[in-house]
């Protein structure tokens, strides 16, 4: 039982893209543009009631920061990323491997509370776009307003790209957007990607 845990757990830490790159790093360029698959973060679902003070003020502990309560923002605490889902829903990401123990901490710390802490690590894969036509190549498959004014570092969204389900978030002024699709749909999101870009190679 233990020799197949590893095996599966390696089969998530192997990346999404491992088919199609086989034991290569998963990277495409086109000019200015730079796609790459990044290291499987740990994955937590975290549910609870933002507006009590007990469940707010002991998860903002334990990440290090306070939750998101405006729609669509990310809040950072050292290795950790904090996105918000909808108004009592966040996606936590944290260092690679360290999803065990901090959901662990979680669980303690919210213990008695109306909460839901879910390690959803094997979810998603997550994709690194960079480049000033980020925007462009995003906005052939996304129906989101990705302007500036509209969609800047510190905000996310879940959206659709190219009919399928991601959830997009913008790191920084490059700019750079990292793109989580469910597992399954990873392949096609990242040769959707690499399509999408050709036109500046």
């Amino acid at each position: 039982m233990a020799d197949a845990m590893m095996t599966a757990d390696a089969g998530v830490r192997a990346g999404a893209l491992s088919r199609l790159f086989q034991g290569r790093e998963a990277e495409a360029k086109a000019g200015p543009l730079s796609l790459r698959e990044m290291p499987v973060p740990g994955q937590i679902n975290l549910r609870g009631k933002a507006s009590d003070p007990a469940f707010a003020g002991a998860a903002a502990k334990v990440l290090g920061c306070g939750l998101p309560v405006a729609a669509n923002t990310v809040a950072t605490g050292g290795d950790i990323s904090v996105l918000w889902l909808g108004p009592d829903e966040w996606l936590v990401l944290s260092a690679p491997g360290a999803e065990g123990g901090l959901s662990v901490s979680l669980i303690e710390a919210l213990a008695g509370q109306h909460c839901a802490v879910t390690d959803v690590t094997g979810n998603r894969a997550l994709f690194r776009l960079s480049g000033a036509p980020a925007r462009d190549v995003l906005a052939k498959g996304c129906s989101l307003d990705l302007h500036p004014s509209k969609f800047a570092p510190g905000q996310c969204a879940q959206t659709l790209l190219a009919r399928s389900g991601i959830i997009l978030s913008q790191i920084d002024d490059a700019p750079s957007f990292d793109i989580l699709p469910r597992r399954s749909f990873a392949e096609y999101t990242w040769l959707w990607l690499e399509d999408a870009m050709a036109e500046w190679g």
